[in-house]
């Protein structure tokens, strides 16, 4: 069979003008397939920038994570160690290089208005590890990396654009960062980001190699593998070599070296990559799941569709057979037609995609790393592509085989007047009926499911009230701008004062960290009473400090004692607060623990509980709270420090105006009438940090609910359709029996008890599948089982109720068929 460029131009001018005869048909295919093909293309997007594509370094598979796990210490993930780094980069035979970084904040001031930069502080590393060079100036060096070197940073693209408008003569001018001079030394490529942080300036981190000792975890490290080393054979290195850095550094003050034997440190090294990707992987696949179960719904409804476009062509195919027709000619302008409508509602979903993917990277949950990078490039093209000739292939194939044959020269006998529908032509749609109402009912319980949990997440009490009233934002006092440590906490306490005296503001307080943050550090602490063996590590908690008033201003229930007061901030007393959880596991009960004496380790003094406060939960609202302890923000002989000041705190402001630019500009004014060179930074009410803890759960829900519906719709489409055809197709069978006395009532519950049928077939098939399906939500759920009867018994009642409507409104049209006409008719 061969067909010249004429012969295919005329098919295709006779295709659209067919295809144009019936709008109402077209422009539904067309919608629908643009519905699965655009919420698929837009999905894929989001996975292939955060999971299929490489990192933008060279041999980006050589570069790993050097995480590690304390299962003495009960630690999953205790990140890196300074005394790693060294370990590693002066003994390990498996890297190339080896870095240790760390995000930060910088005060920049000097010109204008002070800001707040997000830096990063790293190793030098880090640059040839990276294979990333400058493209003004040079990178950071092995001598600038000393604690007594000239300060020096490079700058990111975009930085040097804003601040320097692009000048090619930045090197060797000077920027003043916490109050000291830096010489930008470089000025990295446009583009370069360094994994997921966004930061502006990068500055040697400047360790003194003499004053690593054993601990401080929660530094990051990378390294990247020497060719032919694999990731299995680095950790086995790395296994042999932590006994020996144990005993190669001393440790923490007040630890011992029987502590770190303990705690039983292990490598637990990843890809670089996968170490970025973390537990979005799962997420993204579960949602890739979800949305291409929508188009397989698309799919089978289009199939239907085609299938009574083609039953309703059968004369006119039977004519084209009867004049010498190939079964191949046939077959290809089935296919044809399939493939043009696949094509169109490709070209539509692209355009839907588009306008999705703005909405997903702007609602999608901050947790998912590179969702900036998400755009519609080359391989999500090739993927619209892919799935939209899939499709039309798909949906063509059924109605292509079954109208294709010779037998359709038995339509010119008659054309079928006198016969009903054929038995196989009725089960092919009502299977296809059955698989979308399955399906259906799947994405319907996902959705449940998420509801259930974003309904239990929000009983969950996070420690503090009325979020949408309580403004935060931070301030750093650097040694460069204040050296005392008791005059920096005299200056946070004086910045304090002027924000209580702002209008509108109830109360006031320095924080540390805030809640629903997953930040702070853990540490054991030892309690007065209670003897322990030789390396015994008390259980952790997570370290909190504090300026009196943070109960009152975060919201926080004081359960115990009372808080602190300036007094002891200033006369150093050694008073400390717990929350609940602390208190129960140490004590029993709340009461208990006020006069109990606690401390950091074994030589340091004892510090006394003087209050408990409610739990806050600290990782988000999906975690239970931790132990906490609460140390006053100025505390004297902490973890060998003779006197410890935290210096960059939050600022909590209780007050009805949280949330306006008009509140933030008067606590400007008032934060710069005591020091006009620090800015505010990280500005942001708790009701957004509320909101953040649970965005994964919410946007999940949103998109399954969105999928849910789009599918339920289509069921629902597609049981009123073999319906309403049905009804069509046996007008005359019909008449006659209403002819010869048939009830109405009676012809409406015969129609209808077919689509009840088919939903029941598919809520059936789609509970046995949704069964094992929905496990994989396991991972999103909150205290919600995967089998949540509640959510099983609301869902199918709804679905097979909905399925009566559909079938029930066709089927209505059974009373007004008149027997005269009908009989007429055929």
């Amino acid at each position: 069979m061969r067909f010249g460029a004429y012969e295919l131009f005329m098919g295709f001018r006779y295709l659209l003008r067919r295809l144009a005869r019936t709008p109402g048909f077209t422009a539904v295919a067309i919608i629908t397939l643009a519905l699965g093909i655009g919420a698929n293309t837009a999905i894929f997007s989001v996975m292939e920038a955060v999971i299929l594509r490489p990192l933008h370094y060279p041999q980006p598979d050589r570069l790993i994570a050097l995480d590690h796990a304390a299962p003495g210490a009960k630690l999953s993930n205790t990140n890196g160690a300074p005394f790693l780094y060294y370990a590693y980069k002066e003994d390990a035979r498996s890297f190339d290089a080896v870095s240790f970084y760390n995000p930060d904040t910088l005060n920049i001031t000097g010109g204008g208005q002070p800001e707040r930069v997000d830096i990063l502080l790293a190793t030098h590393d880090l640059w040839p590890l990276l294979g990333v060079r400058p493209m003004l100036g040079r990178a950071i060096g092995e001598a600038e990396d000393k604690p007594q070197a000239a300060r020096t940073v490079m700058l990111s693209w975009g930085y040097w654009q804003s601040h320097f408008g692009g000048a090619p003569d930045v090197i060797g001018k000077r920027i003043i960062g916490d109050g000291e001079q830096r010489e930008i030394i470089g000025v990295l490529p446009r583009g370069f980001r360094f994994l997921d942080l966004k930061a502006d300036l990068y500055l040697p981190f400047r360790r003194d190699r003499s004053k690593i000792f054993l601990g401080q975890f929660g530094t990051p490290l990378i390294a990247r593998l020497k060719p032919g080393v694999t990731l299995q054979q680095a950790a086995a290195e790395a296994r042999t070599l932590i006994p020996l850095a144990l005993h190669k550094f001393p440790p923490a003050p007040g630890a011992s070296q029987a502590m770190f034997d303990q705690v039983g440190l292990t490598p637990v090294f990843q890809s670089l990559h996968e170490s970025l990707v973390g537990d979005s992987r799962r997420f993204l696949w579960i949602l890739m799941g979800t949305i291409a179960i929508v188009l397989l719904i698309a799919c089978a409804n289009v199939a239907n569709l085609m299938l009574v476009r083609a039953d309703g062509r059968r004369q006119e195919l039977a004519v084209r057979i009867a004049l010498g027709a190939g079964t191949g000619r046939i077959a290809l302008d089935l296919m044809t037609e399939s493939l043009a409508l696949a094509v169109a509602g490709g070209i539509a979903g692209i355009a839907l995609a588009a306008a999705a993917l703005r909405m997903l990277v702007a609602w999608g949950p901050s947790n998912v790393p590179r969702l900036d990078e998400v755009s519609l490039d080359t391989p999500v093209l090739l993927f619209c592509l892919g799935i939209t000739l899939l499709s039309g292939l798909g949906f063509g194939a059924l109605p292509a085989l079954r109208y294709a044959g010779r037998g359709l020269a038995g339509g010119l006998r008659g054309g079928g007047r006198n016969a009903s529908e054929s038995r196989e032509r009725h089960y092919a749609r009502s299977v296809l009926v059955v698989v979308q109402v399955a399906l259906a009912l799947v994405l319907a319980i996902g959705a449940g499911l998420m509801v259930r949990t974003f309904s239990a997440l929000r009983e969950v009490e996070p420690g503090f009230t009325k979020p949408g009233e309580i403004q935060t934002f931070r301030i750093a006092i650097p040694e460069g701008a204040v050296k005392d440590n008791t005059q920096a906490i005299h200056m946070a306490n004086d910045i304090l004062d002027r924000v209580k005296a702002t209008p509108g503001v109830q109360s006031a307080a320095l924080y540390s960290t805030l809640p629903m943050t997953n930040s702070g550090w853990n540490d054991p602490l030892w309690a007065e009473g209670r003897t322990y063996a030789e390396g015994q590590i008390p259980p952790l908690s997570r370290f909190r400090f504090v300026s009196p008033g943070v109960p009152a201003a975060m919201g926080m229930k004081m359960l115990a004692g009372r808080d602190f007061s300036w007094a002891d901030v200033y006369d150093k007393h050694s008073a400390v607060l717990v929350n609940a959880t602390f208190a129960r596991e140490y004590w029993n009960t709340v009461g208990a623990a006020v006069g109990k004496r606690i401390r950091g380790d074994p030589n340091s003094p004892w510090r006394e509980v003087v209050g408990v406060v409610g739990d806050e939960r600290s990782d988000g609202l999906a975690k239970p709270a931790p132990r906490a302890t609460f140390f006053p923000i100025l505390a004297a002989d902490f973890q060998g420090n003779s006197l410890f000041a935290f210096r960059e705190p939050y600022v909590v402001v209780r007050s009805p105006r949280a949330g306006s630019l008009a509140l933030m500009d008067d606590l400007r004014k008032a934060v710069w009438s005591v020091n006009p060179n620090l800015p505010l930074a990280d500005v942001r009410t708790m009701q957004l940090l509320y909101d953040r803890s649970a965005a994964r759960t919410s946007f999940t829900l949103v998109m399954l609910a969105l999928a849910g519906s789009m599918a339920l719709l289509l069921g629902l489409v597609g049981v009123y359709g073999v319906i309403a055809y049905s009804v069509a197709r046996r007008t005359r069978e019909i008449g006659i029996r209403a002819a010869l006395g048939a009830q109405p009532a009676h012809l409406i519950r015969t129609f209808a008890a077919q689509g009840l049928q088919l939903a029941a077939i598919g809520v059936l098939c789609g509970a046995i599948a949704a069964y094992p399906l929905t496990r994989f939500l396991q991972s999103l759920l909150y205290q919600v089982s995967p089998a949540d009867p509640l959510t099983w018994i609301v869902v199918i009642p709804a679905l097979f109720l909905a399925a009566a409507l559909a079938s029930w409104i066709p089927a209505r049209r059974t009373v007004r068929v008149d027997p005269t006409e009908a009989l007429r008719s055929e």
